[in-house]
């Protein structure tokens, strides 16, 4: 059985394309040699800047013969329908067999296909991946048609087995496959054959390449981490960024350099955003001081300097870059320190959307929410609002045009700089979080209010303009901004009614941002208001649901709970949830619900067939002795324990008061007929069901749990 190997060597691929780039590669010549018949053991692809290399082992040599039976029309058929069978099968008339059929003589064809080699169903597989190669951006070159990432250079396309190794020969635009590769661009340009993929990966060690990626990150985490340990340092880790040099580079060669005494006073992020951003540098840090000392470059080539003139020409390339920063720096604390009120002024000027104003207009917004939600959240509403209109404030400086990545780090700063104190200026960096699924949240009162606003401002503006996410689009990140918010309020046990503030903010905003909608074009502006905090609400249940669906609860537990009105406490709703999940979860649990189940079952059919509802007070006196009249006293006394237990946000205790009905319910089904002869009796044993509906519910809607 032989092994393929495939390697596309081009002009350099963008780091960014390289990973997609090998997956696509494996799946499109895999399933295309599949569909043709050919199975394999193994198969995996690697990357390096300029070549995409796909290794398939133990390959069938040929396509495994088929034999397939069609059945034909009668024998006796007419012409026409005999000659359209034989047209479809590709044989003649003398081919066809005739079988005995309950319905008389049939004809029959077997059509038996020879199996193709490897070599030649991998010879139409691979041409066709690469002109139909999905590369998110692609070019052509010279006359020719082909489209690719970068000029193709050359094809090497081999199949090895015990007899050696075979070109497999096809031609793509006039490139022509073989079984010659080259290796390192300057330091081993020369090309040279090979016989197999260990031969090539040898081969390529030895020109300065190596093939894998992960092998090459290695490589430079390694010794970047050894250099920086030498002399005392620690590496700033950034996995993005080291996956990106590791594919810029065939032989990384690490090197170390210093950072000008000019720009140490930079912020650290200031310097690590300049040098990763524009120049894929590294950062490294002194531990002792926190102050980023010195940069990591990782070059592509054993220069015979040991590297010293690359190091000069990037620290001169760095030091005019930080320059540019230092300048942006030292400009934008002037004006920090003197009020930032031109920044804000300028914010006027910016729009934030076409609808819905400027940026200065959505910062009121925010300010105006941030000091409603303060006290609620434990901070003060004065300073919320003086928060609120500062944070987004470094939007308008020098530093964040240039680093957009550094809003709301630079506007802490500049907001100690301007004399702020320090959990005011916290909240220009910690009112955008968190960012994603992973990140922090903010902890501290003041952040928690303004971040609050922010999250809350986008979501009923673009509610009330009707931009909502659809489908997997979400331009505006709602579907972000709606789980923050959950995540600040859970996670920071915040005890807070989120739905009155949603209504309230949509109340506040200008009636101009709720358009007419085609559908409604006679609604009036308050049930405008009232459909659009309705259908934000029911976003942020399936935003919580899914938040929660981590946690391994279910949909029907999350809608037990929210149907029973009024739950817009997240803290509470969730802790309600958790309960009654593990609950629902354990034998009673299991049963209590059967036995709930059964009683509203029986109850609802007799309300229908009645037209009445059994909504009286059962009475005790009507009971029969035994299994009745236990049900009574198990009702009366989980009702006692299950209130106050609800009142003081027990839900454990209250599901745990609830399992003890479940053996009295089992107990009166076994035991009593609900639909007595007599009729004040069976009222009275329906309005008993009704009761253990009703105390039920009082913690969940259990209706609405499947089972």
């Amino acid at each position: 059985m032989p092994d393929l190997l495939l390697e596309l060597f081009s002009e350099e691929i963008p780091a960014r394309m390289q990973a997609r780039a090998a997956e696509d590669l494996k799946k499109l010549v895999t399933d295309g040699l599949v569909e043709a018949g050919l199975t394999y053991e193994s198969a995996g692809a690697l990357v390096t800047p300029r070549r995409l290399t796909l290794t398939v082992e133990n390959l069938l040599a040929a396509s495994p013969k088929q034999r397939e039976e069609r059945k034909g029309p009668r024998a006796d058929a007419p012409e026409k329908a005999i000659e359209g069978f034989l047209r479809s099968t590709g044989l003649s008339r003398d081919q066809l067999e005739v079988r005995a059929d309950k319905k008389g003589d049939v004809l029959f064809a077997v059509v038996e296909t020879k199996g193709r080699p490897a070599a030649e169903i991998i010879a139409e597989v691979v041409p066709n991946t690469i002109r139909n190669f999905p590369w998110p951006k692609s070019m052509r070159w010279g006359a020719g048609s082909l489209r690719w990432v970068r000029p193709m250079r050359s094809i090497l396309c081999i199949l090895t087995d015990e007899a050696g190794a075979e070109t497999v020969p096809f031609d793509v635009d006039g490139i022509e496959s073989g079984n010659t590769t080259e290796g390192h661009r300057f330091m081993a340009p020369k090309r040279f054959a090979v016989t197999s993929f260990d031969d090539y990966a040898a081969q390529l060690r030895r020109a300065h390449v190596i093939l894998s990626p992960e092998e090459r990150a290695e490589m430079i985490r390694t010794d970047m981490e050894n250099q920086a340990f030498a002399q005392g340092l620690e590496i700033v880790e950034d996995k993005g960024l080291l996956a990106e040099v590791a594919g810029l580079v065939e032989w990384p060669v690490v090197l170390m350099g210093e950072i000008g005494a000019d720009f140490l006073d930079l912020p650290p992020e200031v310097l690590q955003t300049s040098m990763k951003e524009h120049q894929k540098f590294f950062s490294v840090k002194n531990p002792k001081t926190g102050r980023i000392e010195r940069y990591v470059t990782v070059a592509n080539i054993e220069a015979a300097d040991g590297g010293a003139l690359i190091l000069a020409g990037n620290s001169k390339v760095l030091s005019a870059r930080l320059s540019d920063a230092k300048f942006f720096w030292e400009n934008d604390l002037r004006v920090a320190r003197a009020g930032m009120e031109p920044w804000l002024e300028a914010l006027k000027s910016v729009t934030f959307h076409n609808k819905l104003g400027s940026v200065a207009d959505r910062i009121e917004r925010i300010a105006a929410l941030a000091s409603e939600i303060a006290p609620l959240v434990g901070a003060d509403p004065e300073q919320a609002a003086r928060a609120a209109r500062l944070a987004k404030a470094d939007l308008s400086s020098e530093m964040v045009y240039e680093f957009p990545e550094l809003q709301g780090l630079m506007g802490r700063y500049y907001i100690e700089a301007a004399g702020e104190p320090a959990d005011v200026a916290a909240v220009a960096q910690e009112h955008y979080s968190p960012l994603g699924p992973s990140d922090d949240v903010p902890t501290a009162p003041l952040s928690n209010a303004v971040a609050l606003a922010e999250k809350l401002d986008v979501l009923t503006c673009f509610w009330a303009i009707d931009e909502k996410p659809t489908g997997s689009k979400d331009p505006f990140a709602l579907r972000r901004a709606a789980l923050g918010i959950i995540r600040i309020i859970i996670e920071n046990s915040l005890r807070l009614r989120l739905f009155p503030i949603i209504n309230g903010t949509i109340r506040s905003l200008k009636a101009d941002f709720f358009p007419e909608r085609e559908e409604q074009p006679n609604m009036k502006e308050f049930d405008d208001r009232v459909a659009v905090g309705s259908a934000l609400q029911e976003f942020f249940s399936d935003r919580l649901m899914n938040h929660l669906r981590a946690d391994g609860v279910n949909h029907d537990t999350l809608e037990a709970c929210s149907a029973l009105g009024g739950q817009d406490d997240l803290v509470l709703l969730v802790n309600r949830v958790k309960a009654l999940q593990t609950f629902v979860e354990t034998e009673d649990g299991r049963n209590l619900l059967a036995g709930y189940k059964r009683a509203n079952n029986i109850l609802t059919a007799e309300e229908k067939k009645d037209g009445v509802e059994y909504s009286l007070d059962p009475q005790p006196k009507l009971a029969e002795a035994g299994v009745e009249a236990d049900l009574f006293s198990a009702l009366d006394a989980a009702e006692a324990a299950i209130a106050p237990a609800l009142e003081a946000e027990d839900f454990t205790a209250a599901m745990q008061a609830m399992a003890t009905l479940r053996a009295p319910i089992d107990a009166f089904f076994d035991g009593v007929q609900v639909n007595a002869d007599n009729e004040m009796v069976r009222r009275n044993r329906l309005c008993l069901l009704n009761r253990i509906r009703t105390i039920m519910n009082r913690v969940a809607i259990f209706s609405a749990l499947e089972g």
